[in-house]
């Protein structure tokens, strides 16, 4: 394998907003003598925490939620996937990625990073592809060590080079979350034979060392010569568990063990990646996948349906004990699901039309009569944690943080005390009704003949509604009749899963369905949902088009945090914000994970804090009779 040469990358593109930074106090690291390179060096370890220390030691045999004693290898385990995939390349803008190659229930089967993370800690990184990290004293550079046993699949070892490879490629070419992620870094530098150290533009983007440690590598022997940003049906070299041996597009995705893989004995692998084969197979609509896992042809099935939860689930199979359904309880935010209202269109550029149309969701009409009751409403970004503005008015910390932008968060936001209104559950609510009709006069909007038209400009409040699912646009239909009341046209548009990708990537709507996960240590992440840089670029999940000072600034101070305390105060800054930008109608949540298995297929007793993880389960009797 050539070489690739140790130059200088592009200096990065600075963030608007800067937020004062400091030592990586919260890694606890001890100074020792100063590199080569002049700069204070850090003790290198085999893992690392973004606050506080790693739960497990630097011996431990294998993560908790893993059960290397009981779990047997062998077998198949078949997934279903709604929608559909022409090729797989899951680092590119360019068409529809096969689910499974990076990240699929909780497994990095293809692709590996640096650092392997915990399900049952915040943010806490053990050693995967390199064995140790080293964070510089001033927080300006981190060096990573390789496992000189690291190989991909095609043998070849994981070098320096490739992780210079790799960061290169994506910050250029890659998705835009990852083209911001490390616009921070300005050098990369082999170090060693087993060693590579990235240099930042300064010590402010805490978290990005982490980031690093979970960034794919990538063999650079294999993409140096080709395009990288073209889509491909041809099955990748990584150094994972798994290698592609079947990529039908659109159909099955099959994914094989390798028995030489590298890593199999690691901590963070014991007990894990246990089935012989994964077999994802794609369905244009949750109800044919629903039928092919009644029949057996799907092994698990994460149910996200209260209907179906609490109605379908009958078939014998169930009642003969064959099928199980389980409800696993997280300590994760619960992220946010709601209507997206598109502020780059002119109809919900207005703050005021936005309230407006949270007001007109009628959450305990949908919930009654089309989720039996299973579901509770959403508030803010992170229900359920202590990341979440309700229930706790602003303390100094966040009043600091946002001083500099006044009246941007209101004044019940502010207190902890707003939520959503609460309707009598008809789909008309009269006092509902006529608050968010009076919003709606004070931002421009008269009723005439029944319906709701612009006062200066005549035009009608008429938008389009776009939907990915049935299941989605049934959900739309009784937004569409509440809007009605007030003579607002709400039409319905469902496309298959290609067309919603494509226009969701490029913004083409005026109101859409999404979901934001969460986790207990945001970071990095929220520059590509919600700063002004990623509302202008098309593929991330700035999906309201987001443009706030505020928020960038915030988003700054929540990547810059020192301790969980300034992460905390920073977080629920940011919830306040967007709650106050009403850029989403908030939806519901479920209050567990809702998974249904055959009992072919087995897991440990002990589930992980963010939920079930697919890598840790098996086929009974490793899939022999």
């Amino acid at each position: 394998m050539s070489a690739v040469p140790t130059l200088p990358l592009p200096a990065p593109i600075r963030r608007r907003h800067r937020v004062a930074g400091g030592c990586f106090a919260a890694f606890a690291i001890t100074v020792t003598a100063a590199g080569g390179n002049g700069a204070l060096r850090a003790e290198p370890r085999p893992a690392i925490a973004m606050h506080g220390t790693p739960l497990y030691p630097p011996d431990f045999p294998h993560f908790a939620y893993a059960d290397p004693q009981r779990a047997r290898k062998g077998g198949r385990i078949t997934m279903g996937v709604q929608g559909t995939f022409d090729q797989l390349n899951p680092f590119v803008v360019k068409g529809n990625a096969a689910v499974g190659m990076r990240e699929g229930s909780g497994g990095t089967n293809v692709y590996e990073s640096l650092m392997e993370r915990s399900f049952d800690e915040p943010f806490s990184l053990y050693g995967l592809l390199a064995e140790a990290i080293d964070v510089a004293a001033d927080g300006r550079s981190v060096e990573f060590r390789l496992n000189p046993a690291a190989r991909f699949s095609d043998r070849t070892p994981v070098t320096p080079e490739d992780v210079i490879f790799s960061l290169d490629t994506l910050r250029e070419k890659g998705l835009p979350f990852m083209r911001s992620n490390y616009r921070d870094v300005v050098r990369a530098e082999k170090t060693g034979d087993h060693t590579v150290r990235f240099a930042f533009v300064d010590a402010e983007n805490r978290e990005l060392p982490l980031i690093l440690a979970l960034m794919p590598i990538l063999p650079a022997h294999a993409w140096r010569d080709r395009d990288f940003e073209k889509t491909t049906l041809e099955p990748p070299i990584g150094s994972g568990p798994y290698v592609v041996t079947r990529a039908d597009p659109g159909n099955v995705l099959e994914l094989t063990r390798d028995p030489d893989y590298w890593g199999r004995d690691l901590p963070v692998r014991r007990g894990l990646y246990n089935a012989d084969t994964l077999r994802y197979e794609y369905y244009r609509d949750q109800n044919s996948l629903f039928e092919a896992f009644k029949k057996g042809l799907i092994d698990i099935i994460a149910e996200s349906d209260p209907a179906r939860w609490s109605q379908v689930y009958d078939f014998p199979a169930v009642a003969e004990g064959r099928v199980v359904k389980e409800a696993f309880v997280t300590v994760l935010p619960k992220g946010m699901t709601g209507f997206v209202l598109n502020a780059r269109r002119p109809i919900f550029a207005d703050v005021r039309v936005r309230e407006a149309m949270v007001r007109l969701y009628d959450f305990e009409w949908a919930n009654k009569n089309l989720y039996f009751g299973l579901y509770r409403r959403q508030k803010g970004y992170f229900d359920g944690s202590e990341l979440s503005f309700s229930g706790h008015p602003a303390d100094a910390r966040e009043t600091t943080l946002l001083a500099p932008f006044p009246g941007t968060v209101t004044a019940e936001v502010a207190a902890g005390t707003w939520s959503p209104p609460i309707t009598d559950g008809s789909g008309r609510d009269r006092a509902v009704l006529k608050g968010a009709f009076e919003l709606l006069q004070t931002a421009g909007w008269r009723s005439e003949a029944g319906k709701l038209v612009n006062t200066s400009t005549r035009e009608p409040f008429a938008f389009e509604i776009l939907a990915a699912t049935r299941e989605h646009e049934r959900l739309a239909v009784g937004y569409q009749r509440t809007l009605a009341a007030l003579g607002i046209e709400a039409r319905i548009r469902t496309v298959d899963a290609a067309q919603f990708e494509m226009r969701r990537k490029t913004f083409d709507y005026d109101m859409t369905m999404w979901s934001w996960g969460a986790s207990a240590s945001p970071g990095n992440e929220q520059l590509n949902r919600w700063t002004s840089r990623a509302a202008a670029t098309e593929g991330s999940l700035n999906l309201p088009g987001v443009a706030s000072p505020a928020v960038d600034a915030i988003v700054d101070a929540l990547i810059a945090s020192r301790a969980r305390e300034d992460l905390v105060a920073a977080a629920r800054a940011l919830d306040r914000l967007l709650v106050s930008g009403f850029h989403v109608v908030p939806l519901f949540h479920a209050p567990a994970q809702w998974v249904a298995r055959w009992t072919r297929i087995e897991h440990p007793s002990t589930m992980p804090k963010w939920g079930w993880t697919l890598p840790a389960w098996w086929v009974a009797n490793g899939g022999k009779e």
